[in-house]
């Protein structure tokens, strides 16, 4: 028989054990991208549906918008708890102006299956897929594939475009530039302090996740992209501030990428046919300039 001391001490060790069991539910919890399910097609495009095999034997919904055979092929990338159909305001401007787009799900947002957790790094791994997938398509020119990423899609866009020196534009909307002051701005927003909770948060998440921030931070890998690259911003953005994208512009390669300050905030890309000719004159830029050494 276990005396009464003995009894208490291994029920407290226990429930010490049990402690960050319960904690990190509750961050997976609390930081799950919430899932919108899409209501509406683009109707009025030549769409069809794609399924887009990724990482871990899931499997992408998106929908591909051809054109003529060998035009410039954009892959379109939602933000944090968004899906594809959030990003049509683009769809059809873009389409008109000659590209062939694939407007994708992420892993667990919108019709996309589901998995462990969703983050930036997995986020790169869909857009990888998507690149992938259209490359693997007969009226597909291989070597004129660009990304265009809002939000947490738009550092993802740049982590894929540090790994694929091959391709040939990223168009980057409301980046933030660094994963751990974006969280710190959440957490302080939840009013959660830093110490010794926040930082709890942040090292627990890294190793979820299994990268450093710093290793996907696009104030970082904005370095290692060797193609060129629009930053789009809203003068408005509440959520990440323009000096975000000031911040990724100072750590690239001088001439490499251009900022376009816009009216509006995260979510709202201003007006979009005022802002499309500065789009596509970026795009028609980077498509016309020989691709990058491999």
């Amino acid at each position: 028989m276990l005396s009464d001391s003995m009894q208490w001490a291994f029920g407290a060790l226990a429930l010490l054990a049990l402690l960050p069991l319960g904690l990190h539910r509750a961050i997976r919890r609390g930081l799950a991208a919430p899932r919108v399910v899409k209501t509406q097609a683009p109707s009025d495009l030549p769409w069809q549906a794609a399924v887009i095999p990724t990482r871990n034997g899931k499997r992408l919904h998106a929908w591909w918008i051809p054109t003529v055979a060998g035009a410039p092929a954009l892959v379109v990338m939602h933000g944090w708890g968004g899906n594809a159909e959030m990003m049509l305001p683009l769809a059809g401007p873009l389409h008109r102006a000659g590209y062939a787009l694939l407007l994708v799900d992420a892993r667990c947002h919108g019709r996309s299956d589901d998995d462990s957790f969703a983050s930036l790094p997995r986020f790169a791994e869909d857009i990888e897929a998507a690149l992938d997938w259209l490359v693997e398509q007969p009226d597909v020119d291989p070597n004129r594939l660009g990304v265009i990423g809002h939000s947490v899609g738009a550092g993802a866009a740049l982590l894929a475009a540090s790994r694929r020196p091959t391709l040939r534009a990223v168009v980057s909307l409301a980046a933030f530039a660094h994963p751990q002051v974006m969280m710190r701005r959440w957490l302080a927003s939840k009013r959660i302090p830093y110490w010794p909770l926040g930082a709890y948060i942040l090292a627990y998440v890294q190793r979820v996740i299994g990268h450093r921030f710093d290793a996907i931070a696009p104030v970082n890998t904005i370095a290692r992209v060797a193609c060129p690259v629009l930053l789009v911003h809203g003068l408005e953005d509440d959520t990440v501030p323009l000096s975000d994208a000031e911040a990724i512009l100072a750590a690239a390669a001088p001439g490499r990428v251009q900022l376009l300050r816009v009216p509006g905030s995260h979510d709202d890309y201003g007006d979009i046919d005022r802002n499309l000719p500065a789009l596509t004159t970026f795009l028609a830029a980077a498509f016309s300039d020989p691709p990058a050494a491999t």
